[in-house]
């Protein structure tokens, strides 16, 4: 599903250049989870970021299921993101004036579903991480749980070919957590693509494989 070649990854710091990722190899294999882990400050939301096409590496090659998405330019990324891609972030990234199944609509509505078709499939989608009567809910009437289901909600209710997560569990207790990781595995095992940052081993430990980075470079 990702095949990832010598990719690479630096920024500016005035006079100066930080490597961030060094000659990256990876493959993840279709209805794979898998997790990348490091310490903080080993490129692994750098990593994550360059996968899901939400920034450009310096060089190297990214193809996924067949594409190869370093050749798309910005309008087809953007598309490309929009229809395959699904994301969930620690943050949950959930607009506070909008309830739970107008925010999970949000990207229906982009891809130019009808106002009551998207808020069908929403429906659904909140359904599936077990939020069946929450969905009138603003942001701010759920948890942080809830919240973070919400996200994932709104990450898989256009069907997409990968999720990407990025510390999903980073700012919940220690419960709350092991639900939403619960709920990956679930989506996961129904056959979904997930790849996930995490800095919580005994999370990495329940996905199918790990990439550890240190200083830039895959272990």
């Amino acid at each position: 599903m990702i095949k990832v070649q010598n990719l690479k990854k630096s920024f500016k710091s005035g006079d100066k250049e930080l490597h961030v990722l060094r000659d990256i190899d990876l493959e993840v294999e279709r209805g794979q989870f898998v997790s990348i882990t490091g310490r903080s400050g080993s490129g692994k939301s750098t990593l994550l970021y360059q996968l899901g096409l939400l920034d450009y590496p310096n060089s190297g090659k990214i193809v996924i299921d067949g594409v190869d998405v370093s050749e798309l330019d910005e309008q087809e990324r953007v598309g490309f993101r929009l229809k395959e891609l699904g994301y969930v972030f620690q943050d949950y990234a959930l607009v506070p004036e909008l309830t739970a199944v107008e925010n999970v609509a949000v990207p229906l509505l982009m891809q130019g579903l009808s106002k009551a078709e998207a808020l069908k499939v929403s429906e659904e989608a909140l359904e599936k991480v077990n939020l069946r009567g929450r969905s009138n809910n603003l942001p701010s009437q759920l948890s942080g749980g809830e919240q973070q289901r919400v996200s994932i909600a709104r990450a898989i209710a256009h069907n997409p070919k990968i999720i990407f997560a990025d510390e999903p569990t980073a700012n919940l207790d220690a419960e709350t957590a092991d639900t939403v990781l619960k709920t990956f595995l679930e989506l996961n095992k129904a056959g979904q693509t997930i790849v996930m940052v995490t800095h919580e081993p005994e999370y990495a430990a329940l996905t199918d494989h790990t990439f550890k980075l240190v200083e830039g470079v895959l272990e």
